[in-house]
């Protein structure tokens, strides 16, 4: 594991960009940034514009590690090049951002209020291309839609799990079990999700750590055991549906957890726009989520 990449991650000021849309939400994506499905023909079409929106954000002056520690790729965007550079490469090198892989493949069905990963038969071999490209650590999602507790124990054992296998391969796992916002039980679901994280951080070997990533909490503070946690080197928050402005009002409200949001960073954000435009509204963007993960 990278010395300075780790260094950054655990006590850098700023946040973590989310840039790791896959095919499903591809589209959604580029409507949202004013491409419509009209635009393309094929899935390379589709994740050609998608590179092309993600290389434009991650060249803005307004991107940079200053403020953001680290940027969560997509498998293709892993793969790709900025300027003839390696993705991975170009985020470290020329603008001091830790990269991480989203390594999931999308969640299975619902079954006692959960939605468990699908299988990854071939996750070593896309940790082993992770590690030979640069990457720090990984990102893997699922969804909690009820306040299970047998569901929600389910989907913590399978992220740690899956955690230790990436420890094992060197790598750093960012654990992301968000809790759907719109559920009457959220903040029921959010106490037993905490229990059950504490204790599988407990099986951690001494000197281990992951990192979370959760739905910003009902309650301010409520992670703050889990932020404080030795085995623990991030608590980074997910926008979850909540609109830019919310997200980073209730954020501040939490001390010592910091933004890793994806559509409410490229909210605002439109291929119309003139480069100066377009850098203007990031440079806006990035400062207010800065300011709301360093608020505490």
């Amino acid at each position: 594991m990278n010395t300075a990449q780790a260094q950054k991650i655990s006590t850098g000021k700023g946040f973590i960009a989310a840039l790791d849309q896959s095919g499903g939400s591809t589209p959604k994506a580029l409507e949202g940034y004013g491409i419509g499905k009209d635009a393309w023909k094929t899935d390379e079409e589709m994740f050609a514009l998608m590179h092309a929106m993600r290389a434009r954000i991650i060249k803005s002056p307004a991107f940079n590690g200053d403020r953001i520690i680290g940027a969560i790729l997509f498998e293709r965007t892993m793969d790709g090049e900025i300027d003839g550079q390696p993705v991975p490469d170009f985020l470290w090198q020329n603008k001091g951002v830790v990269p991480f892989l989203k390594i999931d493949n999308g969640l299975a069905d619902k079954a006692d209020g959960v939605r468990l990963m699908k299988p990854m038969p071939d996750l070593d071999k896309l940790l082993d291309r992770a590690l030979a490209k640069g990457i720090f650590g990984t990102k893997m999602r699922s969804v909690i839609d009820a306040a299970s507790p047998t569901g929600i124990a389910t989907i913590v054992a399978q992220q740690f799990d899956y955690g230790r296998q990436i420890l094992a391969r060197g790598l750093m796992p960012i654990i992301e079990p968000e809790v759907t916002i719109s559920i009457p039980g959220k903040k029921e679901a959010e106490n037993i999700l905490r229990d059950e994280i504490l204790k599988h951080l407990e099986g951690l070997p001494a000197g281990q750590q992951i990192m979370l990533k959760l739905t910003i909490p009902s309650e301010a503070n409520f992670f703050k055991p889990l932020i404080g946690h030795p085995k623990v080197m991030r608590v980074v928050a997910l926008s979850g549906g909540y609109s830019r402005d919310e997200a980073n009002a209730m954020l501040a409200q939490n001390t010592g957890l910091i933004a890793s949001f994806s559509r409410a960073l490229s909210e605002g954000l439109s291929a119309q726009q003139t480069d100066a435009q377009f850098n203007a509204e990031l440079e806006k963007t990035v400062k207010s989520i800065y300011d709301a993960s360093v608020a505490g």
